[in-house]
């Protein structure tokens, strides 16, 4: 089993956000799918070669993600490494992504409070970037809505995404760590 969790925030006054980057991949990913609520999470799971596939977008708001994730983990007993967290990343060039394990929070307060409630910054990360400009505060970009430019680019990037999901459901940490 495995899961896969997008970070944002819930509401439709978040939808299209710098920092709902997590949901949007998941959403674009599934397609339309009936979510259902469990665990101070949305769920949809999918069976893929004979193996659940959990995907998550938590209802608990960025700043206490930690607190769905690990509710999730728990109730399913699911390894810390059958764990991918799909996360914006400003530091990032727009579209670009990284694959993260081992690593620090990064100022992310979504990250640092799975790091918290985990005890450890053990888990895998896809980091999607969004490239922040100097003269906009953070809290004020991040939760700014995706322009039409930054929402092509994302889109046109996708694929990539696509890619890094499909290796973890394929073939857990260490088949994404070597791509």
């Amino acid at each position: 089993m495995k899961v896969i969790v997008g970070l944002g925030n819930p509401g439709r006054k978040y939808e299209k956000t710098r920092h709902n980057i997590g949901f949007i991949v998941l959403d674009s990913y599934l397609g339309k799918v009936k979510w259902k609520e469990d665990n101070n999470a949305l769920i949809f799971e999918k069976n893929c070669n004979n193996e659940k596939i959990i995907f998550v977008k938590p209802l608990t708001f960025m700043n206490n993600s930690g607190e769905a994730v690990k509710q999730i983990l728990s109730y399913y007993k699911v390894d810390i490494d059958d764990l991918l967290v799909i996360q914006d990343d400003i530091a990032l060039e727009l579209g670009k992504s990284r694959i993260k394990y081992d690593s620090s929070d990064g100022g992310h307060n979504g990250i640092k409070s799975i790091i918290k409630e985990l005890g450890t910054n053990c888990f895998l990360r896809l980091k999607i970037g969004l490239a922040k400009q100097t003269e906009i505060d953070t809290i004020s970009y991040v939760l700014g809505k995706l322009t039409k430019n930054e929402l092509i680019q994302i889109e046109h990037d996708m694929s990539k995404y696509f890619s890094t999901i499909d290796n973890f459901i394929a073939g857990g940490k260490d088949k994404v760590m070597m791509m």
